[in-house]
């Protein structure tokens, strides 16, 4: 073998050292709320009748519309609709014409109408009721109607109904007096799967027969059991369940011999499970530390499809079309927004038909989330999704944001967040925690914090900080916390529980007051209320725990600046617990900004919106953690 000459090895060395001093000193450009938020959004999936057209929903004017984009990639989204107040979600393309179904609400406040875009260009609502509740359920094989769930009758229970598209006339198939959850709809119309929660995690699993009008109980042992398909003969019934395991699994329910078979396991949860329109494929989706894990098996042979791979890609919304030659879905990484791909299966070519980054953001300035976990109070490994600023070193440490999904029962995962890549492009770590009762990480960790809230799960919270401040490249001084919905309750309950763990906080529609809230939730969530009421406590019975959970009772306590945005038409958090929270802590001669958009629910829906509320969270943060003197 060769020598290589000593002088050489070690010129290549100092070449080396010095490009990667370089990389690690190359100034990360920095980008506006503008920038980023001028990002594309782009979801659904629905194919075309001629399978030349996928049918999407997008923010590309500020406001969501319905758009069509062709699957040769040759041109922009086409617009349907062009609303400029409410947003407009896409439901579907009609199987057999260019007819399109979508929905849309009153500014966030969750009480969907369906309509229909005529092939003219014209708009139909219906549903309509306007305190009406309308959810699509599926089409009918035959593509001649299809179904979804009312609340017309009782504001409490989402009955069954079937809409022919012939004429839009609709018939109640199923009259929902004992608040069962929809599963799905056999082929032929016969079968229906229902469910009805126990709690957050176990449920029950039902079979209804619409010729005999039987009833069957599927599910025996308790645990969780989630209707995933029927079977194309319609003669079984699969569906998903953890019992005997910690992770869910997938099991086929034969109806004339009642058997029930294992079909197929993983060593994470199997999260859905479905067929191609005529059974040749089956798609599997497995929740994989954080990251979608997509399969797709041909039936006939028995053989894995080769599908497409993307390296730090997460797979979402996979549709095969009706002809089964095609599919759609998005791929996606904690650094890019979703793209939208199609895929032809007999020739396994796969083409991009989106580019959502803005071309003014440079995607290397972004970062990659990598899982981390460290050792809570009591020994339990926690894992989250961290984000580490460029440039952040024990030279040039930053300060942190510990960040709390929603829930209770939510999971932070490997995805885009343009808040989150916003914040850590102006120097902030974040942290997206996933504490005991997060999904995806077994049962028993899901049902660590059933009532235990604002306890078990906060320690873990306020040890994911301490983990933080351990790291050389992070200030262990200037450490915050930040959470919506639910984690928007965690974030106040560290301010009032542990007031001077973190240094602020941010609230974003969090729940203040459960004895409020679990009194107050929309009646379309009767069918969930006894279940959540299992975890969390009855109002009723459990109202001195849930006193003491609740952080507006302790607000005198909050000695550290806060930050509270909510959306006025919030149904699930109403308004009137950030008014109130945001009232007591005043009291306190502490620094407390409020946010109200009048037009909003749970959830920041508007582009507008999104981009004042996240610019100031960010000089919320400069001025009050990172503690920068602002400019202007």
């Amino acid at each position: 073998m060769r020598k290589i000459p000593f002088y050489f090895i070690i010129l290549s060395l100092l070449v080396s050292c010095t490009e990667a001093k370089e990389e690690d000193e190359k100034v990360t450009q920095h980008y506006t709320i503008e920038q980023f938020m001028n990002n594309l959004s782009v979801f659904g999936g629905s194919f075309s009748p001629d399978e030349s057209d996928i049918l999407v929903s997008s923010d590309q004017t500020g406001i969501f519309n319905a758009y069509t984009v062709a699957i040769d990639g040759q041109s922009e989204l086409q617009p349907l609709t062009e609303s400029t107040d409410q947003s407009i979600f896409t439901i579907s393309y009609f199987p057999e014409d260019d007819r399109v179904l979508y929905r849309s609400d009153n500014d966030g406040n969750e009480i969907y109408h369906i309509f229909v875009r005529n092939e003219d260009g014209t708009s139909q609502e219906l549903t309509p009721g306007e305190n009406a509740r309308a959810v699509f359920y599926g089409w009918a094989h035959d593509g001649k109607s299809f179904f979804y769930g009312s609340n017309q009758r009782n504001p409490q229970l989402m009955d069954v109904y079937e809409m022919q598209i012939d004429g839009y006339t609709s018939d109640m198939i199923y009259q929902n007096d004992q608040a069962l959850g929809f599963g799905g709809i056999s082929d032929d119309k016969n079968f229906m799967a229902l469910t009805k929660p126990i709690n957050t995690n176990d449920n029950e699993l039902f079979l209804y027969n619409r010729t005999s009008g039987e009833m069957s109980k599927i599910s025996e042992e308790q645990g969780a059991y989630n209707p995933a398909d029927f079977a194309k003969d319609n003669s079984a019934l699969y569906y998903t369940t953890n019992v005997g395991s910690e992770f869910t699994y997938l099991v086929k329910y034969e109806f004339e011999a009642g058997e029930k078979t294992k079909i197929l396991e993983e060593s994470w949860d199997i999260w859905y499970a479905y067929f191609s329109h005529n059974g040749k494929y089956r798609v599997i989706g497995i929740n994989e530390d954080g990251k979608t894990v997509v399969k797709v098996e041909n039936m006939e042979t028995g053989n894995a499809v080769d599908f497409p791979q993307f390296e730090n890609g997460d797979i979402t919304s996979v549709n095969i079309s009706r002809s089964e030659n095609k599919v759609s879905f998005y791929v996606g990484s904690s650094s890019s927004p979703s793209n939208l791909f199609v895929f032809d299966i007999e020739t396994g070519e796969h083409k991009q038909l989106t580019n959502t980054l803005n071309k003014e953001i440079n995607e290397k300035d972004l970062v990659t989330a990598e899982v981390i976990r460290f050792e809570s109070f009591d020994g339990l490994e926690v894992p989250g999704i961290f984000y580490k600023p460029k440039g952040a070193s024990k030279d040039n440490p930053v300060p942190a944001i510990v960040s709390v999904h929603g829930g209770p029962g939510g999971q932070s995962r490997q995805s885009y967040s343009a808040l989150t890549q916003y914040l850590v492009n102006h120097g902030y770590a974040v942290y997206a925690v996933n504490n005991r009762g997060s999904s995806g990480y077994g049962k028993t960790f899901f049902m660590m914090d059933n009532k235990n809230h604002g306890e078990g799960d906060l320690m873990d919270c306020v040890k994911a900080k301490d983990y933080l401040a351990t790291l050389d490249y992070i200030d262990g001084d200037k450490i915050g916390i930040m959470g919506g919905s639910y984690g928007g309750f965690m974030t106040m309950a560290a301010l009032t529980s542990h007031p001077e763990e973190f240094e602020v906080g941010v609230n974003l529609y969090g729940v203040t007051n459960w004895l409020r809230t679990l009194k107050s939730i929309p009646p379309w969530w009767e069918s969930f209320k006894d279940a959540l009421y299992e975890e969390m406590g009855d109002p009723a019975t459990d109202s001195v725990r849930l006193y003491n959970i609740s952080p507006l009772f302790h607000a005198d306590k909050i000695v550290k600046p806060v930050m509270v945005l909510q959306g006025a038409q919030d149904p699930r958090v109403l308004q009137a617990e950030s008014d109130e929270i945001v009232e007591a802590a005043r009291k306190n001669n502490v620094p407390v900004e409020y946010v109200l958009f009048p037009d909003e629910g749970h959830g920041f829906v508007k582009k507008e919106n999104r981009i004042e509320a996240y610019s100031k969270i960010l000089k919320f943060l400069d001025e009050y953690l990172k503690q920068e003197e602002l400019k202007g």
